[in-house]
């Protein structure tokens, strides 16, 4: 049994096999990889006794089920209206320059992912961004420069 199929199959045994473990399951991969591999929905497939198209699907449908490497820390911030209204675009600017990436990239240590992301709920305080699970609201560059340093020394 490879590596790959003793985290996969740990969580099928904490969850279940039924295709309401389809959801917690593709979220653990994730807490444990940042991503989840075309293996990892192969596995998860044949695990649950599911089509690897519909595993697929639900991982693809969710900005939160990343299908691609990311950092170790995703930064997402929100792309609404309301925290464009905000300044967004600043706060955004404060981290492409601080982090030498663009939106969509990954830093070249793999520490850090820029990503816009829908409502995150917390529009009554935009500009907002997670960072992993981490909410960050009412937003300002000097903010974001503080707070990423300290992911930066981590």
């Amino acid at each position: 049994m490879t590596a790959n199929n003793n985290y996969i199959t740990e969580l099928v045994e904490r969850y279940g096999r039924g295709r309401t473990s389809l959801m917690p399951i593709l979220q653990g991969v994730v807490e444990r990889n940042n991503f989840i591999s075309d293996l990892d929905m192969t596995e998860i497939a044949r695990e649950l006794d599911l089509s690897a198209a519909q595993v697929y699907g639900t991982a693809t449908f969710y900005a939160f089920l990343d299908t691609v490497p990311r950092g170790k820390y995703v930064i997402r911030v929100c792309k609404t209206i309301t925290c464009d209204m905000h300044g967004k675009r600043r706060i955004i600017q404060t981290i492409e320059d601080m982090l030498k990436i663009k939106t969509g990239e990954t830093t070249p240590n793999k520490k850090f992912t820029l990503l816009e992301t829908n409502c995150l709920g917390w529009c009554h305080e935009g500009p907002a961004m997670l960072i992993n699970e981490k909410p960050y609201s009412g937003l300002t560059p000097e903010r974001v420069h503080d707070i990423l340093h300290e992911y930066m020394n981590l």
